[in-house]
């Protein structure tokens, strides 16, 4: 089968997957933002998708992607319609004034709702919201109940967004030697990024963040993400790796699609259903996966089962296809030069990754532990 056919199917059953997941958000609850959970789950598909649509240029003919962009188009605005059922039906309405109001003269800007003490209270309030150029006009049940209250645009700012990098990096923050533990509790997504040197272990309250994740501008880190992702708490929806050098990193368990660009002498656990991987060199992958992993522009890739220590007995018992690599730039009938099996005395033993990655964690040094899972220093 040659790249071309194997993408139609592989997007043919992304966009089905899609579609089932939009067919369901009306059956989840909005409550504790689960629905709203779901949507971000469904929208980091269709964006991952376009990647995909937008990677597969070289070798999917032109007609196809059109094709494919329509069907993205479709998916979001299926996406885009359902969302719509579930916005609440305000009874308030902006109607524009008559034209006999404004030809009286009279300052939509100085209009008092019913109840207001005088157009004084307007102009103060002003101050502190955006008053609409359209007067609001209520119905007669509205009158009878007591009018609604208008929407106001408030200036007062909101509270940013807790920066989880900066606390990674502060060094009061060292617990147990050289591992730092980002509770991400408050965030939605994780996103590590710009450390070197560093021990970096998510606990287990990091998995209300794991709709998505981004590590990038790594070196010389061990990320071990494997305890919130366990299917138990949540595994990430999807995961996106970059610009990473000499880093051990235990992606846990992801439901979707991983995406490494631009890995270089790394070590990387992870069990995923998808796994896509670009410019990355002399990268050892310890894999679990759904679907056949795909390989572009890489060289000195070595793949092996992911270790037991990181799955559990639902993964054993599903197919895992972490040796049946595709490399979409090699057509040729004979094996890729880019990637191999890794030879089985070339792995990392089971204790290693149970005493030492696990166990070892802040009694064993950062580069100690890289060196026990093959990363050398430069």
């Amino acid at each position: 089968m040659d790249p071309s056919q194997r993408f139609h199917r592989h997007f043919q059953a992304s966009a089905t997957t899609i579609q089932e997941q939009i067919a369901h958000l009306p059956n989840i609850s909005s409550v504790g933002g689960e629905r709203q959970d779901a949507i971000d789950h469904v929208l980091s598909g269709i964006s991952r998708l376009s990647y995909e649509v937008a990677d597969a240029a070289d070798y999917v003919p032109a007609y196809d992607r059109r094709m494919y962009d329509k069907a993205l188009k479709a998916l979001q605005e299926q996406l885009d319609e359902t969302k719509a059922k579930f916005a609440p039906k305000s009874r308030f309405q902006f109607k524009p004034r008559t034209g006999q109001a404004t030809a009286g003269g009279v300052d939509p800007r100085r209009f008092v709702p019913a109840g207001s003490s005088s157009p004084a209270s307007v102009d103060t309030a002003s101050t502190s919201t955006t008053t609409p150029q359209t007067t609001p006009s209520l119905d007669s049940s509205e009158q009878r109940d007591g009018p609604a209250l208008p929407p106001t645009i408030t200036t007062t700012p909101a509270a940013p967004a807790k920066n989880y990098n900066e606390e990674i990096a502060r060094p009061g923050l060292k617990i147990q030697g050289e591992v730092r533990r980002p509770s991400f509790s408050s965030a939605r997504d994780i996103n590590i990024s710009g450390h070197r040197g560093l021990h970096i272990l998510l606990p287990s309250s990091a998995s209300r963040a794991t709709s998505s994740g981004v590590l990038m501008d790594l070196t010389g880190c061990i990320v071990d993400m494997s305890i919130p992702t366990l299917p138990r708490n949540a595994p990430f929806a999807s995961l996106a790796l970059r610009d990473i050098d000499r880093c051990l990193i235990v992606a846990g368990h992801v439901n979707g699609s991983v995406h490494l660009t631009n890995l270089k002498d790394c070590v990387l656990v992870v069990v995923a259903r998808q796994v896509r991987i670009h410019e990355c060199e002399n990268v050892d992958l310890y894999l679990h996966c759904a679907s056949r992993p795909i390989v572009e522009f890489c060289k000195g890739m070595r793949f092996a089962p992911a270790p037991a220590s990181f799955t559990t007995k639902e993964d054993e018992q599903s197919t895992n296809q972490w040796d049946q690599v595709d490399d979409f730039k090699w057509l040729k009938a004979d094996h890729s030069p880019n990637w191999s099996i890794l030879p089985k005395e070339d792995r990392v033993p089971d204790q290693v990754w149970r005493d030492t990655v696990i166990g070892g964690s802040g009694f064993v040094g950062v580069n100690d532990i890289l060196t026990k899972v093959g990363i050398r220093s430069k």
